[in-house]
């Protein structure tokens, strides 16, 4: 897994989806083949915001956006997600956000060949905010 994908996947689950940085940390060392001690702990810790020199609190990445800005095209996505590969390029990073007709003529239906979202990336992005707030604001 590349650094960058390390990054969104650890965002993801601890910033949109409130996972505990610890929960992924275990998966990780349990399942990455080239796991290092050192490595996977701070990286969870940096990622999450809560470790020693940490990346920004702040810093949560939208999954779409990242999609768009670096798989424009929907290369990856087709490749990897096939059950969207029928999708036009502007629709293929977010699916739940497709008119109707566009999912029909792609043969995706949302909720049987391809998932609803599982969390409101603007909702939980707001809520992650909110809660860094409530931690900071009792050290002050």
């Amino acid at each position: 897994m590349s650094a960058s994908g390390g990054h969104f996947y650890i965002g993801g689950n601890t910033k949109n989806l409130r996972i505990a940085w610890q929960h992924g940390e275990r998966w990780f060392w349990d399942t990455l083949v080239d796991a290092d001690l050192a490595n996977n702990t701070l990286g969870w810790q940096w990622a999450a915001g809560c470790g020693a020199d940490a990346a920004p609190f702040f810093r949560i990445f939208n999954p779409a956006r990242q999609g768009q800005r670096f798989d424009a095209d929907g290369v990856y996505v087709r490749h990897w997600v096939p059950e969207l590969s029928g999708l036009p390029d502007q629709h293929i990073h977010e699916p739940w956000a497709a008119p109707l007709h566009v999912l029909e003529d792609a043969g995706v239906v949302l909720g049987r060949s391809y998932p609803h979202p599982i969390v409101d990336l603007k909702a939980s992005r707001k809520d992650a905010l909110e809660a860094f707030d409530q931690i900071k604001s009792l050290f002050q």
